[in-house]
């Protein structure tokens, strides 16, 4: 029989969509006076797979990823997206949201985005939050799933998730 023990830490990921660079640059240092030193920021990438976001962002929207010197207790994910969204509405204009932030985190085996909607593969975690199963880990990279979204399911993001996990690797 199995036991109950306590989860690994994980490494504290968050994506960050937008179409105007200064509110990532406003955005940056709140986030880690709320979750620890950032040790990693992605150069910019084209968001492009989808318009969801159009309406109320509008277009030219990019993504930036960051990560976080500190690691976390994979349970504090539901808290972490719900201070994110308290952050997107902090800085909406209008009761529009000018900045999207999406934590999730990386583990050894996985990688995890936080969502406050439900689907098929995603879990309930608690707070109104879910955990989307986003890449596995197989074979010496990350891994798509059927659901994965198709940004992430891209050979250079799968790459720069590939290089956080080996700093996760070292910091643990």
């Amino acid at each position: 029989m199995s036991k109950p023990k306590p989860p690994k830490k994980v490494k504290l990921t968050a994506s960050l969509i937008g179409s105007d660079k200064g509110i990532i640059r406003q955005i940056l240092p709140v986030l880690q006076d709320r979750f620890g030193d950032i040790d990693f920021i992605s150069e910019r990438m084209e968001f492009h797979h989808t318009e969801y976001y159009y309406g109320e962002m509008g277009g030219n929207l990019f993504r930036k990823i960051v990560s976080f010197d500190t690691l976390i207790d994979p349970e504090m994910l539901p808290e972490i997206k719900i201070q994110t969204n308290f952050l997107e509405d902090d800085y909406a204009d209008n009761g529009r949201r000018k900045i999207n932030i999406d934590p999730g985190y990386i583990a050894m085996e996985k990688m995890v985005i936080a969502s406050c909607k439900n689907f098929a593969h995603r879990i309930y975690l608690a707070k109104g939050v879910y955990a989307d199963l986003t890449l596995i880990y197989k074979g010496r990279s990350f891994q798509p799933l059927e659901w994965t979204f198709p940004d992430y399911a891209e050979e250079g993001m799968r790459n720069l998730l590939n290089s956080l996990r080996e700093r996760y690797m070292y910091c643990r």
